[in-house]
């Protein structure tokens, strides 16, 4: 018996717990790339987020990220949708070339077209909300 009321009260403590935090600052929003139907988590790569009482900031550097998200392949000239949770005010898309130059994309509607040009890709998405802002990174191989 003094193990089940125990076991109650650990549930019931960390139950209490999880709650204690603001909703929504605990759980980073979630970005993911469309392609074919098929939706793919891309990585986050910065996390800020601010409240009245509550900061959090995370950062992974690039050589950190690369196992975690699987190079999609794509024809030339795909388009590919973002979908990222909350709504971001603003979305910015910057292409990371493999000669080590970078350009800016056009987004609309959040869709942009692949490059007409055969290569590997890093594509960083910079997010912005009223509270906070958030890059998301993966990578493409255009055939």
């Amino acid at each position: 018996m003094k193990k089940v009321i125990s076991l109650i009260l650990v549930v019931l403590i960390l139950t209490g717990c999880t709650n204690g935090f603001p909703n929504g600052i605990h759980r980073p929003p979630e970005g993911k790339v469309i392609l074919d139907d098929e939706h793919y988590s891309m990585i986050q790569s910065y996390y800020e987020w601010k409240e009245e009482d509550f900061n959090i900031t995370t950062t992974a550097y690039p050589n950190e990220l690369e196992d975690k998200f699987e190079t999609l392949v794509a024809e030339k000239g795909d388009t590919l949708t973002f979908k990222i949770d909350n709504n971001p005010s603003s979305i910015t898309v910057t292409k990371l070339n493999e000669d080590g130059t970078n350009d800016s994309v056009e987004i609309e509607d959040n869709k942009i077209t692949l490059p007409s040009k055969e290569g590997y890709y890093i594509y960083e998405l910079n997010t912005t909300w009223d509270r906070g802002k958030a890059t998301f990174t993966f990578d493409i191989n255009v055939k």
